[in-house]
């Protein structure tokens, strides 16, 4: 799984920091892959570039860090363990001055529970309305 997926926004200039965890696996994966949009994410360290770590264990993480992102890391983020099911991200790196963008994603989980909670308003304020006439033993 990668944390905080399936949507990740930040700003840009921010830290992009994904972490991929690799769990009830019968040995740790010999190796783990990143895609960046479906291409292999170069890891080599040079200035300005990704960085990935990866720490073997019972659990096995990954970590991929750009320390200053771009809107040319925007994109899908796939972390592809060897002994393991490929997960994915969608990591929208936003200029500034472009709030807005955050809330086109109708389909998020966020944006999901937001409408859920929302239906249950009505119900909340006649609750809130009518609780003092219960508790005084009126109406």
């Amino acid at each position: 799984m990668i944390v905080g997926g399936p949507d990740v926004y930040i700003n840009t200039g921010s830290r992009l920091s994904l972490t991929c965890t690799v769990k009830y696996s019968p040995e740790p994966p010999a190796f783990i892959f990143w895609y960046h949009d479906d291409k292999l994410v170069s890891y080599e360290r040079r200035p300005g570039g990704v960085v990935v770590s990866t720490e073997k264990g019972v659990v096995t993480t990954s970590r991929l860090l750009v320390q200053f992102a771009e809107p040319r890391h925007t994109g899908r983020y796939t972390c592809a363990p060897a002994n393991s099911r490929p997960k994915s991200v969608n990591v929208h790196v936003i200029a500034g001055d472009q709030p807005a963008a955050i809330v086109h994603d109708n389909n998020s989980r966020a944006a999901a529970r937001l409408r859920q909670h929302a239906a249950l308003l009505p119900f909340l304020m006649l609750l809130l309305l009518l609780l003092p006439h219960c508790l005084t033993g009126e109406g």
